[in-house]
């Protein structure tokens, strides 16, 4: 049997992986979204003619195609269709500004921008000048030039065209910039090859347990790269059902958990938080709820133990990664909870992970130190910022700007982002010690602790707290509740109470923009 130069090049890629899927499971359900539903067959003959509409309009193999909008089936059709054609998809926070947004769209070269017709405003301040070869929505009500879902329901005029595209994309080929949250600078952009995003959608599905006929909720953004490469990328390469919903609201996700007999579900502690303190949590079936997993922050231990009290045979798995290794990097897996509820796991199968000092020396087990990766799932660089490159893979392993230590085990503990540290009259004291002891406080439902500037401490610890409902406690009671758990050199120096804690679109809890609203 004689193998082709293009057919060998289209195995290992996004585009060919999900092919497999639909010969495998042709009229399993892949995808429903509101009233829709996609088969797998159907949903890649979607990909084909959406893929060819892109070449059609101009675009090129290597041109950056920007996605800037809400969950839909349409977004998650854009970006299997720009995988196809050989394009790069660049995903975009949709609760960016237009001048957010052009900045994206100027330093990724972008070549063409789909969007939500609810962002158009910002669409064309954002995009005017630019000279982009294609504008186009992603799911408009009506007729709207180039848009994703009408031409992914388009089965039979003559433009439509369900082949494969005629293009060579390889393992090697990028598939995604990813932009990360700056800090002081600018955002940047991971580039994400095929073979790195495969490699890690492999670890996912062992190190996770997804298996092809387990119902999957997909409620956190697209744009966010846990949702995207960690639970619905591995899923839909397994053939299992997905449900997206457009947001994670409580009293939807719950709705849904029960109605659809979802196994398993992933959410950051804000929005497990939320499930938990809502009203009807108790009247909905969730026992075929199996497997729950969390990240993009750390969780409070209160909110484990709680879980796992009120979902009785439930599996948690604690997820901890970043953008840059795509993103999974280690796992505590539901058996590991009981002695080590507090950990981020062990390393998964495709990861290599150190506790490096200054130097780059390893560092004894319980000692802090910069927690550093190697991987085939590792970006290959930041789109054009060859010196953050250099930086970033400083000693030849990557720099996740994390603070953490191992145990004896080899169990990861996360102690804090670098960023997040607070040097305290010169005494360096994590944020997340003292959130895990104010959350012990049963009047608390969420914390944030950051160091504001100060002339006395350098950096006074300060805590800002939202209650739960129908509670009251006085600053000066909760900083006698820290001062009966932790030293007191991280005792808060303030307390402050607030309705909610600024969070992003992904439900991580904001600090950079806390620390700009109590210190302008």
């Amino acid at each position: 049997m004689t193998t082709t130069t293009s057919s060998r090049i289209q195995q290992n890629t996004i585009g060919a992986a999900l092919s497999r899927s639909a010969r495998k499971h042709p009229a399993r359900l892949a995808l429903a979204f509101d009233e829709r539903r996609w088969h797998y067959a159907e949903l890649d003959r979607a990909v084909n003619r959406v893929a060819n509409r892109l070449l059609a309009a101009g675009l090129s193999p290597g041109d950056r195609l920007a996605v800037y909008g809400k969950n839909s089936d349409a977004y998650v059709i854009a970006w299997l269709a720009a995988t196809r054609a050989g394009l790069v998809h660049v995903p975009i926070n949709f609760a960016l500004s237009a001048d957010e947004l052009r900045y994206i769209l100027e330093q990724s070269g972008a070549a063409g921008l789909l969007s939500d017709l609810s962002l158009a405003d910002n669409v064309t301040r954002a995009s005017e000048g630019l000279g982009l070869t294609l504008s186009g929505t992603l799911h408009a009500d009506e007729e709207q030039g180039f848009d994703v879902l009408q031409l992914a329901l388009d089965r039979d005029s003559a433009e439509s065209d369900d082949s494969k595209p005629d293009v060579a994309v390889e393992g090697a080929s990028l598939a995604q910039l990813l932009y990360t949250s700056g800090t002081t600078a600018a955002p940047k952009a991971a580039m994400m090859t095929h073979q790195a995003l495969l490699a890690e959608y492999m670890a996912c599905m062992v190190e996770l347990d997804i298996k092809g006929d387990e119902p999957m909720l997909a409620a956190l953004p697209l744009y966010h790269s846990a949702q995207m490469h960690v639970f619905l990328m591995p899923a839909l390469l397994l053939g299992a059902p997905v449900h997206l919903r457009s947001a994670p609201l409580p009293d939807d996700c719950l709705t849904q958990i029960a109605s659809e007999g979802i196994v398993s579900f992933f959410a950051p502690p804000t929005v497990w938080i939320s499930l938990l303190r809502h009203p009807d949590f108790d009247s909905h079936d969730l026992s075929r709820l199996k497997k729950a997993y969390y990240g993009a922050s750390i969780m409070p231990v209160s909110v484990v133990e709680e879980l796992q009290q009120r979902i009785p045979g439930v599996g948690l798995y604690n997820c901890y990664g970043q953008s840059e290794i795509a993103p999974l990097a280690t796992v505590l897996r539901p058996e590991e909870h009981v002695a080590r509820p507090a950990s981020a796991g062990r390393p998964i199968l495709t990861v290599e992970t150190r506790i490096v000092d200054l130097e780059m020396n390893d560092v004894p087990p319980g000692e802090h130190g910069e927690i550093v990766h190697r991987s085939p799932q590792l970006l290959t660089g930041y789109w054009d910022k060859p010196e953050m490159t250099e930086e970033a893979f400083a000693g030849g392993w990557f720099h996740s700007g994390d603070v953490g230590y191992f145990d004896e085990g080899g169990y990861l503990y996360i102690v804090d982002r670098i960023k997040d540290v607070i040097n305290t009259g010169g005494i360096v004291v994590a944020s997340r010690e003292v959130e895990e002891g104010l959350f012990k406080h049963p009047a608390v439902s969420e914390v944030a602790v950051v160091g504001l500037p100060d002339a006395k401490w350098i950096e006074a610890i300060t805590a800002v707290v939202v209650l739960k409902e129908g509670f009251d406690v006085s600053e000066e009671e909760l900083i006698a509740h820290a001062r009966g758990l932790m030293a007191p050199y991280k005792v808060p120096k303030w307390i402050l109470f607030a309705d909610a804690l600024p969070k992003s679109t992904a439900g991580k809890i904001l600090k950079r923009q806390l620390r700009k609203e109590l210190h302008p």
